[in-house]
């Protein structure tokens, strides 16, 4: 995300997205774009450093006795040395284990005792710890982050038993769901050069390969207070949280400055390519097309990743969106069809349109209604009324999304991880408003290509498998069609988070 335009739609994206929030399928009153925008800001959200880099944010929120402590470092699987894939969710999980002050399992001990939550979870930009507990524990959470962000203790023991929980797990989410392998084949398909193209659980011969010396080496390099951020909501003052910040984590030294990130760039892709996988334990077929897009970090200005968002809301992004209502209501040959735009991310995001046929329809027949959709909005654009109300649904799920301490601990945190700035929350609604007609044709014209789509298709085994599963004609279909012809038994592998 570019600093200067990684708006907070990166808060729309997890909304969407990453949290699962799905507030712009919920039914509202629909009102004009241009109302009053008095609920467009996040109220009284403060933001500090301390002298040791660590980057605080405190976001007030006294309706209930609950504070979110929320923990992230700007280190994710894209950030991982060649042939080291998976070391980051590797050591996410090696970071509940022992320190040199406390047992392992003494911090969930401590937190199950008064009632509270934890997890953690690893993307390819950014990896998270978090709590939710009393505010009178937060102190106590503070003191436990600050004590294994250095003196974690990584024996042999340690270090084997782990590797094998990490390798099961890749088992039981990865290489027991078709969805999961088409997944992981597609985006290797669709990311030529960027490391988004690795699952971040990681390859499985590489993950095998992991060891202590590689956890020590990326603990050190990595986790320190000057590549972290740390994100609190709930019932709590700025002033209390940097107190007790300044006593627990500001006693942690300062690490080695990193340098920037940089990363290998996708070069520009100038074919349509496919996978399919068939499968004995698939029984509804499904698809989705996903392109190459300008992220908040590397578009060149925020009208172009607003118009962007637009695009998704307008084509699939809820029950009132054109698709959802051709497919599935007029039409009735789909039992699922979304689109969804994933700006949130250091390198380039992706545009992903998808769907399932229902009974007796066809996949070919979804796509053909797809495309004469887009192109309609590429010639056409979008009615100013249709706009109104896709803009203010997006705007009423920022809104809501505030009933969430942890939605909003994950708005800031993704935000500031991936290069975006904490204004760019209170910046999201005008730049939504912002965003023409015209603006939103360009973009289906510009990132919606036929041509250059990276398909994906989960399918029945030939047998069970309609003919017209996929589309006849295109460069596309030809592609998908010798991959079916080729292999029955494709083998795939997805991403881990």
């Amino acid at each position: 995300m570019a600093n200067s335009l990684a708006t907070s739609l990166v808060a729309f994206s997890l909304l969407f997205s990453a949290s699962g929030v799905a507030l712009a399928n919920a039914p509202a009153a629909e009102t004009s774009a241009e109302a009053s925008s008095s609920y467009d800001k996040v109220p009284n959200v403060s933001h500090f450093t301390l002298d040791n880099g660590l980057e605080i944010v405190v976001v007030p929120d006294r309706r209930a006795p609950v504070v979110t402590h929320m923990l992230w470092y700007k280190v994710g699987s894209a950030d991982e040395a060649p042939g080291k894939s998976g070391i980051a969710h590797f050591f996410e999980h090696l970071m509940f284990k022992g320190t040199k002050n406390h047992p392992a399992g003494a911090m969930s001990k401590a937190i199950s005792k008064i009632g509270g939550e934890e997890n953690a979870f690893t993307s390819y930009d950014y990896t998270a710890y978090y709590q939710q507990v009393p505010p009178s524990a937060l102190k106590d959470m503070m003191a436990f982050e600050a004590d294994r962000m250095v003196n974690l203790v990584l024996t042999e023991d340690v270090i084997g038993p782990e590797r094998l929980v990490i390798l099961e797990e890749r088992n039981s989410r990865v290489e027991n769901s078709p969805a999961a392998l088409l997944r992981e084949e597609h985006s290797a398909t669709l990311w030529q050069n960027s490391p988004y193209g690795i699952p971040v659980i990681g390859w499985k011969h590489e993950m095998e390969q992991l060891n202590r010396k590689d956890a020590i080496d990326f603990y050190t390099r990595f986790y320190a207070p000057n590549n972290a951020v740390l994100v609190v909501t709930g019932d709590v003052s700025a002033d209390e949280v940097k107190a007790m910040a300044e006593e627990t984590y500001g006693k942690v030294p300062r690490g080695p400055d990193l340098p920037p990130r940089i990363r290998p760039r996708e070069p520009e892709q100038n074919t349509a390519r496919s996978v399919t996988l068939r499968d004995e334990r698939v029984s509804v077929p499904s698809f989705y097309s996903e392109w190459v897009a300008p992220s908040y970090n590397t578009a060149k200005h925020h009208a172009e990743t607003a118009a962007l968002e637009m695009l998704a809301e307008v084509l699939g992004g809820s029950v009132r969106s054109r698709l959802y209502q051709r497919l599935i209501v007029a039409e009735g040959i789909a039992q699922s069809v979304g689109a969804s735009y994933d700006a949130s991310a250091w390198d380039d995001g992706s545009f992903t349109i998808w769907g399932s046929p229902r009974g007796e329809g066809e996949i070919a027949a979804m796509q053909r209604t797809i495309r004469e959709e887009i192109e309609r909005i590429a010639a056409d654009g979008v009615p100013d009324d249709e706009l109104d109300k896709a803009k203010n649904r997006a705007i009423k799920a920022l809104i809501f999304a505030r009933d969430s301490q942890a939605t909003m601990a994950r708005i800031y945190g993704a935000l500031l991880t991936t290069g975006g700035k904490v204004e760019d929350v209170n910046e999201w609604a005008g730049h939504i408003r912002a965003v023409t007609s015209e603006q939103i044709s360009a973009a289906a014209t510009r990132w919606l290509d036929e041509d250059l789509a990276t398909t994906a298709y989960l399918l029945p085994p030939k047998d069970r498998a309609m003919q017209e599963a996929l589309p006849a004609d295109g460069a596309a279909n030809d592609n998908a069609e010798t991959d079916m012809d080729r292999d029955e038994d494709l083998t795939a592998v997805e991403q881990g988070e």
